[in-house]
């Protein structure tokens, strides 16, 4: 009885080492962080919008580089004077089984609208609709306070997906993304248990019969795809980042993230007034070493003023602005006169690579600058870090946020910004994108940093994995064998 016993034991902790049964056929495994929220449209994070992105179908995707727009719960988004808009839908239901409707995107964007969440601004700022009805049970009809161009794009945004009646009747946001009801591939089976996930069930278009999504430490959750324990890892920390070359040849992905980091200055301070002083601030920044230091592998040093998440068209070089050259910086500040001495502020969550930044900056300038987090006031006197995180593709939304977060208002700037919104085509407006995110390198009322990547992993039996920047790996296109 007592060999019975210790064997039974033995069984159970070497079972309990692999931390979750073995792979079964049709069922995906897939490690995640805790998401901050499963409310589409109050979420910024990786986590959420995986999760999000499997549970809902939204009205179509884009493609920054290319312009592209994909219909996907829309059948069609045109507009024969781009002022008024006409979107068909495809038949659908919530996973409720009641109907997706067009008055189902009409009370949930009005109920949007009306909050305080992160994807408002869309609608508010960024589409500025004079008018949005039911036309039809299958047709929206948006009519805009000026012609637009960029409206496939905005619609397309994750933020703006439908939701059900019951919730908008009812307004409980927080028991809704407890138990989220979508019109996605996958739904959700039962409550979201916080600390260590749901289980997503196949209702549509999806390969896998059956997603477990496991909360956890990405460091862990690495080393269990390697264990054959997890199916699919969906970021690796920083210390495993050359590893993963070597523990997954060809089996894993980067992606880009709609997520930058810039240094903005006070244009309307006097210290910071001239551009040469700004462009000698930028080219004392070390790009690579807070990508190796304290952001940890998770971004890529800045190339351009737009991240590739956000940018249009194709991009190869560097500019100028985005370049280490202490030397040069230093000449710069000289050449300006400038007197010395600088605070450079920061917001939540950006003090650690601020204060990795500030040391760089004083070594490579030979100038005092020192680290403070930001006071609540508009009007500081020194440069702020920005960790800018988006809600749509489309470049006015972040053009617009850094020349607001600078102080920088020039004429020709807005005009490229009205005249691309109001572009046509996306070559055209692309083209006067470029314009105006060129006029901002010559300008520089923000220096560009970094721009966000992710990660992922998987085991040999998964294939088909691809990523986008607001989903991150497509869950519904894995397939396991």
């Amino acid at each position: 009885m007592r060999l019975f016993v210790l064997l039974a034991a033995v069984t159970l902790a070497v079972s309990g080492c692999s931390g979750a049964d073995p792979a079964r056929p049709g069922v995906l495994s897939v490690g995640i962080r805790e998401p901050a929220t499963l409310l589409p449209a109050d979420l910024s994070d990786q986590a959420g919008r995986l999760v999000t992105g499997a549970l809902w179908t939204p009205l179509a995707d884009y493609d920054a580089a290319s312009g592209k727009v994909t219909p996907r719960a829309a059948a069609s988004i045109e507009s024969t004077d781009r002022v008024h808009w006409t979107v068909k839908l495809r038949p659908a239901t919530f996973h409720d089984g009641t109907p997706v409707t067009a008055q189902s995107y009409v009370d949930t964007w009005q109920a949007i609208a009306a909050s305080r969440w992160v994807s408002s601004p869309v609608l508010t700022k960024l589409l500025r609709a004079r008018e949005i009805k039911a036309a039809a049970p299958d047709t929206i009809a948006l009519t805009l306070d000026r012609p637009s161009g960029q409206v496939p794009v905005l619609l397309s945004a994750p933020g703006l997906v439908p939701l059900p009646a019951s919730v908008l009747a009812s307004r409980d946001w927080n028991g809704f993304a407890k138990a989220p009801v979508g019109n996605g591939p996958y739904r959700l089976d039962s409550e979201w248990k916080p600390g260590s996930g749901g289980t997503l069930k196949r209702v549509g278009a999806g390969k896998a019969e059956e997603i477990e999504l496991r909360v956890g430490e990405p460091a862990a959750q690495y080393d269990a795809v390697k264990a054959g324990t997890l199916d699919l890892a969906t970021e690796v920390p920083g210390a495993q980042h050359e590893a993963m070359h070597g523990d997954f040849a060809d089996r894993h992905a980067t992606w880009a993230l709609p997520e930058a980091g810039y240094l903005a200055f006070p244009v309307t301070n006097p210290r910071f007034a001239d551009a040469t002083v700004r462009h000698g601030f930028a080219l004392g920044v070390d790009r690579a070493a807070l990508e190796a230091g304290p952001l940890a592998h998770q971004v890529d040093p800045a190339k351009a003023l737009l991240p590739p998440a956000d940018a249009p068209g194709e991009r190869s070089g560097t500019c100028r602005p985005c370049s280490f050259d202490a030397a040069a910086g230093k000449a710069l500040l000289k050449q300006a006169g400038f007197p010395g001495g600088a605070t450079v502020y920061f917001g939540p969550g950006a003090e650690e690579w601020t204060r990795t930044l500030v040391v760089g900056l004083h070594k490579a300038l030979d100038v005092s600058v020192t680290a403070q987090a930001a006071p609540r006031t508009d009007r500081l006197d020194g440069p702020s870090t920005l960790d800018v995180k988006l809600t749509t593709g489309s470049p006015d939304e972040l053009l617009t946020q850094l020349a607001t977060a600078a102080g920088y208002a020039d004429d020709t700037f807005r005009q490229n910004l009205s005249l691309a919104d109001a572009a046509a085509t996306p070559e055209e407006a692309g083209e006067l994108y470029r314009l105006a995110e060129n006029q901002l390198l010559r300008d520089l009322p923000v220096a560009p940093l970094w721009s966000g990547h992710g990660h992922a992993v998987w085991a040999p039996r998964v294939h088909d994995v691809t990523a986008t920047p607001f989903t991150g790996p497509v869950l519904a296109g894995i397939g396991v064998s």
